[in-house]
C-alpha cells in the first residue's frame, strides 16, 4: 500500500506537459489492430489502464511494439484477431474491457474477461444488451465480470438508442459493427465524447453524425470499411490537466501554462464552468492534429462564485467532477451539481466518496443519488491530518492530495499507487510546479 501526503503549499507556477489522453490512448491501440498496415503511436500514455488494454490486443493476435518514442501497431485489417490462450485480464480499465468487448463480438472468436475487484463491480449490462443484437453469445455473472462473449463473425447490424450518454457504450457498438455486412446506428439523448468517431474517420472509416428534431444525435457507421494504418499523435489529457488547474485556481498568486491539451468540445465542460465561476482560464495556441482540437490552457488563481451546473453539460465533465467538487468548497456561496447518478458507477461510488471525505475535512456537502450540493468554505481548517482512503479510485486520490495543498495540517491520501492507472507522473508534475507532496 502507498500513500502520499500533500500539505499547504504556496503559489503554483510553471509551464508542464501532463500526459497523453487516456480515451484516445485506448482507441490509437484498438483501432490500429483493425487497420491494415503498420499504425504509429506518438505520445501514448503508459498507464496501467492503457498497458492492460495494450497486453490484451497481444493476446489476441496483435503485434505491438515500441520503437524508440513510437508504439507501432502491425495491423491485419478487421476480424484479424485470433482466440486468446487465457482469459484477459482488464485490471481497473472500464474503457478498455468495454470496447474490447464490442471489438471481439465482431470476430469469430472467444475470449472471456476480468479485472480486479473494483472492475467487477461495474455494470456490464449497457453494453451486453446490444451486442447481444449483433449475434454474439455472452455468457456472465449476473452482467457483471468475468464474461465470456463468442463471437459472430458476420454481426447482426446493430440499430441502438441508448438511454446513457456513454462513449463507452457507443464506442462497443461502433467497433461490432467495423465487421457488420449492414450499416450500424447508434443514438443518444445527449452526445457523448466522440474520439471514436473521430479517429475512425481519420482512418478512412464513412460515418455521420447528425441532431434530429427531437435533439436525438445519431451516428452511422458504413459497414466494412477500409481502415488504413496511420500516424496517431495523441494530444495531452484534459482530465489529467484538470488537477493542476484546480490547484492554481484556488492557490493565491499561483499561474501556470498546460501544453498540447486535447481541447475537443465534448471534453471541456469542467473548464467551461470553471470560467462561468469567474476562473481565469484561457486555451491559445489551437490547432487540429489527427482530428482533434489542440491547444495549451493558462490557468491563474482567480476568486470563484458558485454556479448550478447544467445537466446537459454532465458528460462533457464526467471525469472531472470529484476535482471540481474541490474546486467548488473554494468559491463563494452554493454550487450545485445535477444529473450526475452515473458518478456512482465509476471506480468507486463518487458520490458517496466526495461527501464523505469532504465531510470529514470539515465543509458542508450533502447529495441524493444524482446530486452534490456544496457550501464554499475558504477557512476550513482541521487541527490535524486527514487520512483518506482512495479506494482504489485514481480521482479520488488525486483529488484529495490537491485539496491537501490549502490544509494547515495536509492530507494523507492511502492506496495512492492507483494514480498509476490514469496519471502515473501526478507526483513529478505537481511537485515541479510547487506543490508540497512527499511520500
Amino acid at each position: 500500500m502507498v500513500s502520499i501526503i500533500s500539505i499547504k503549499s504556496k503559489k503554483l507556477s510553471g509551464e508542464v506537459f501532463v500526459p497523453g489522453d487516456k480515451s484516445i490512448s485506448h482507441r490509437a491501440l484498438i483501432l490500429g489492430s483493425c487497420a491494415v498496415g503498420k499504425t504509429t503511436i506518438e505520445n501514448l500514455l503508459e498507464s496501467e489502464d492503457v498497458l492492460a488494454t495494450l497486453s490484451a490486443l497481444s493476446e489476441l493476435g496483435v503485434n505491438i511494439k515500441k520503437s524508440k518514442n513510437l508504439w507501432e501497431v502491425r495491423g491485419n485489417g478487421l476480424g484479424s484477431l485470433r482466440s486468446p490462450d487465457k482469459v484477459l485480464n482488464l485490471g481497473n480499465s472500464g474503457t478498455g474491457v468495454r470496447l474490447l468487448m464490442g471489438l471481439v463480438s465482431g470476430c469469430d472468436i472467444t475470449v472471456s474477461f476480468t479485472g480486479d475487484e473494483s472492475l467487477k463491480t461495474r455494470p456490464m449490462k449497457r453494453v451486453l444488451i446490444p451486442l447481444e443484437q449483433s449475434g454474439a453469445e455472452i455468457l456472465s455473472n449476473d452482467d457483471k465480470l468475468p464474461i465470456t462473449i463468442k463471437g459472430n463473425k458476420i454481426p447482426i447490424p446493430i440499430k441502438y438508442s441508448s438511454s446513457l450518454s456513454s462513449a463507452q457504450v457507443k464506442s462497443c457498438v461502433l467497433l461490432n459493427g467495423l465487421t457488420s455486412t449492414g450499416n450500424t446506428s447508434y443514438s443518444e439523448k445527449v452526445k457523448s465524447r466522440d474520439h471514436t468517431e473521430k479517429m475512425l474517420h481519420f482512418m478512412g472509416a464513412e460515418i455521420n453524425s447528425k441532431s434530429l428534431n427531437d435533439g436525438t444525435h445519431k451516428i452511422e457507421l458504413k459497414c466494412l470499411p477500409y481502415l488504413k494504418g496511420k500516424h496517431l499523435n495523441i494530444p495531452n489529457d484534459p482530465s489529467s490537466a484538470a488537477f493542476p488547474s484546480a490547484v492554481a485556481l484556488i492557490i493565491p498568486d499561483s499561474e501556470i501554462n498546460i501544453k498540447n491539451v486535447c481541447l475537443n468540445s465534448l471534453r471541456t465542460g469542467f473548464y467551461k464552468t470553471i470560467k462561468e465561476m469567474g476562473g481565469a482560464i484561457k486555451f491559445i495556441n489551437k490547432k487540429n492534429i489527427c482530428g482533434e482540437v489542440v491547444g495549451d490552457i493558462q490557468v491563474k488563481y482567480s476568486k470563484l462564485k458558485g454556479v448550478v451546473v447544467p445537466e446537459k453539460r454532465v458528460p462533457s465533465m464526467i471525469d472531472e467532477f470529484p476535482i471540481f467538487c474541490i474546486v467548488s468548497c473554494f468559491a463563494e456561496g452554493e454550487t450545485v451539481m445535477t444529473g450526475i447518478k452515473d458518478l456512482k458507477n465509476k471506480e468507486s461510488d463518487r458520490i458517496k466518496e466526495m461527501v464523505q471525505n469532504l465531510n470529514k475535512c470539515g465543509f458542508y456537502v450533502k447529495s441524493t443519488s444524482n446530486s452534490i450540493s456544496i457550501i464554499g468554505n475558504k477557512k476550513v481548517n482541521p487541527g490535524k491530518e486527514i487520512v483518506i482512503d482512495s479506494k482504489f479510485d485514481h480521482r479520488i486520490a488525486m483529488s484529495f492530495l490537491c485539496l491537501g495543498l490549502l490544509m494547515e495540517n495536509g492530507i494523507k491520501v492511502k492506496n495512492a499507487e492507483t494514480i498509476n492507472s490514469s496519471f502515473p507522473s501526478f507526483y513529478d508534475i505537481m511537485k515541479s510546479l510547487g506543490a508540497n507532496l512527499k511520500k
